[in-house]
């Protein structure tokens, strides 16, 4: 939905790019080593059985150049390396034609904005600090009261207790006992 090349396919300066350099670095490693170096390091072997070294080399350089780049391009397949690259390419080339963007990044802005976010981040967690404390002093009070009841009702039935031992005492002696 982006360029059409990007729909179709087509990579974009970056990916070709990075696919050139991989395959540039990758022909430079397998072919460090000349005819003539090959020649002289089986410097002992006849003429012939160099030369069949040689081929059997040569193929064997063919093949791990041909497999390395199959399976690089089956890794940037798989992780989406292309449609990645495309779209920074994208974006880089939006910035540079956008007149409002500015290359230049101001340190003192981005210090600033950093701070104003910390010092909210700071409010509103102290806040929040300040709200579970509030709510530890409603519940540290709500415990000594229910405490408090217990207590009251300890004390209640102990004066109850004595009541009917008083009671109970009065109306032995009368010879009338109320029924408890």
């Amino acid at each position: 939905m982006g360029e059409p090349g990007h729909e179709m396919g087509i990579p974009g300066n970056r990916q070709s790019d990075l696919k050139q350099s991989f395959k540039s670095a990758l022909r430079s490693l397998l072919t460090a080593c000349s005819k003539q170096d090959f020649l002289d390091i089986f410097s002992k072997f006849s003429r012939a059985e160099q030369e069949l070294l040689y081929r059997l080399y040569t193929q064997v350089i063919v093949n791990l150049h041909q497999n390395l780049e199959d399976e690089f391009d089956a890794q940037c397949h798989e992780t989406q390396v292309g449609p990645i690259l495309d779209t920074v390419e994208e974006l880089v080339e939006e910035q540079s034609l956008d007149p409002l963007f500015s290359d230049k990044t101001n340190v003192m802005d981005i210090a600033n904005d950093l701070t104003t976010a910390k010092k909210s981040e700071i409010q509103m967690l102290t806040g929040l600090l300040q709200k579970a404390e509030e709510q530890n002093r409603q519940m540290e009070a709500r415990i000594s009261l229910l405490r408090k009841q217990t207590l009251d009702v300890s004390g209640t039935t102990n004066a109850i207790e004595k009541l009917k031992t008083g009671f109970s005492g009065y109306f032995e002696g009368n010879g009338n006992v109320p029924p408890i």
